[in-house]
């Protein structure tokens, strides 16, 4: 009942913002550079305020707690699942009790996969249980589990070299890793290239630098014209364990169960609050995190932290009774996991006020202490962007670094609207990412803070100057 009450005040609010009106690219002027750095310069105190609250202030830790409450009291947060209802039902109403403006649910179709029980274990040449990790979207086995001699190779190319050896084989890959963009190649694709040359099911190493005997979950992606087979990670020890085997040529034999199923498709949300504008109201700095999470771990790093932030950073505009002359507007992610399935809803939505959107930001690569904001945008953008980080300098994060995309953000990005994104430790992030180790008990509160501060500084700055940031 109470979704469905939330569904027509969603429904009620994109009636109203596809009123908006897009601004005339010919009616738009910017100022020199030096209008602006005077402009910016004038943002001194209230940048002060911003972080004296957020670090030192009544609002100090209040993020980190905030977030443990919410983390310790739903778990993780599944696409699909009843959790993820749950968390989007007291996070609607928490935006609500914090006095935020139009505060509304905007309804997407999302999928619905549960890993269920799972278990692989080596055969030969010794009995060993192994740690695994269904990936999302995989298919389960038989429920007698497959049992089959298991080819180890480290790459795409030397499955292709060994393709003759693969069929009717659980294909391991122990790839190593370069980094996340390029190794995670591996989890998304490698089911469908082992399909390909006829394996029975596939095992990805982890995609990290560094365990602790933790398996890494993820999403993988299936190809309408190949045959579905189980996939699913194991831990950079096993992966390694079992590829020393196979270079002394021992035979392995693992026997595979997953549980695995995928039901039909189910409606969540996308969860958005305002600070609106008292200029330009129609005009937009969004700021943004997902609220979606893996089934394992409390998916307190990846991403309640940065969802929480973002929720922080309106708060804390809010506690100081300021109001930015363009609106901002938080938006808590759902199925991101998936592919960025609410992003792409929310982008389908509102991409007829594409030219009213100055800025949107994404924190999804955990809270850690900022080094930068790292951003895409024109050559002038970055300039005021610079300038802007330049009100941090008593927090030591004033760097703007190349790449601000992010999964939720990048169709904006795409379309030539400027992006944002927290820079911090990356190598940190991945060891917990996707694991059962990602839980409060990662995060530090003083982190948090500082990176409240920056959020809430830019996104307000952004919001509050004359001018929209410039795409050319």
């Amino acid at each position: 009942m109470k979704f469905i009450l939330f569904t027509l005040v969603g429904i009620i609010q994109l009636f109203s913002l596809s009123s908006e009106k897009s601004i005339p690219k010919n009616a738009v002027s910017y100022k020199t550079l030096k209008e602006m750095k005077d402009e910016i310069a004038g943002y001194e105190d209230v940048a002060e305020s911003l972080i004296n609250l957020a670090v030192y202030g009544k609002a100090k830790n209040r993020s980190y707690e905030r977030l443990a409450v919410f983390v310790d009291t739903v778990g993780p947060r599944l696409s699909g699942s009843k959790n993820l209802d749950k968390a989007i039902e007291i996070m609607y109403k928490n935006l609500q009790q914090n006095g935020l403006e139009n505060v509304h649910l905007e309804p997407v179709k999302v999928p619905h996969w549960e890993r269920g029980e799972e278990s692989a274990v080596m055969l030969v040449p010794r009995l060993y249980k192994m740690a695994i990790l269904g990936l999302g979207s995989s298919i389960g086995t038989p429920p007698e589990g497959i049992t089959a001699e298991v080819l180890v190779v480290a790459s795409f190319d030397e499955l292709q070299r060994r393709s003759t050896d693969a069929k009717g084989k659980i294909v391991v890959y122990n790839q190593p890793f370069v980094s996340y963009a390029i190794t995670v190649q591996y989890r998304i694709h490698g089911a469908v290239e082992a399909a390909k040359v006829g394996a029975l099911a596939s095992l990805i190493r982890s995609v990290a630098s560094f365990s602790v005997y933790s398996p890494h979950t993820g999403n993988q992606e299936y190809q309408e014209d190949v045959p579905k087979i189980p996939t699913a990670c194991i831990t950079l020890e096993d992966a390694e364990m079992l590829g020393r085997l196979a270079s002394h040529g021992k035979t392995i034999v693992i026997q595979l169960k997953m549980g695995a199923k995928t039901y039909p498709d189910t409606v969540s949300f996308n969860t958005v609050a305002e600070i609106t504008g008292n200029k330009y109201p129609e005009q937009v700095v969004l700021v943004s995190g997902h609220l979606d999470s893996w089934d394992i771990g409390h998916g307190a790093l990846d991403d309640g932290s940065g969802a929480f932030i973002s929720w922080e950073a309106l708060s804390l505009v809010k506690d100081l009774g300021l109001r930015p002359k363009r609106t901002l507007r938080l938006v808590l992610w759902t199925a991101e996991e998936q592919g960025g399935i609410g992003a792409l809803q929310y982008y389908r939505l509102h991409k007829g006020n594409i030219s009213n959107y100055s800025l949107v930001m994404e924190s999804d690569a955990g809270i850690f202490l900022p080094t930068g904001l790292q951003f895409s945008g024109s050559e002038r953008a970055r300039d005021i962007m610079k300038e802007i980080m330049g009100l941090l300098k008593h927090l030591n994060v004033t760097k703007v670094f190349t790449g601000g995309d992010g999964t939720d953000i990048n169709f904006w990005i795409q379309a030539g609207v400027p992006g944002a994104s927290l820079s911090n430790d990356a190598q940190k992030y991945f060891t917990f990412h996707h694991t059962h180790g990602d839980t409060i008990t990662v995060l530090n509160p003083k982190e948090m803070n500082v990176a409240a501060a920056v959020w809430s500084v830019v996104a307000y700055v952004v919001a509050d100057l004359e001018d929209m940031l410039p795409r050319t």
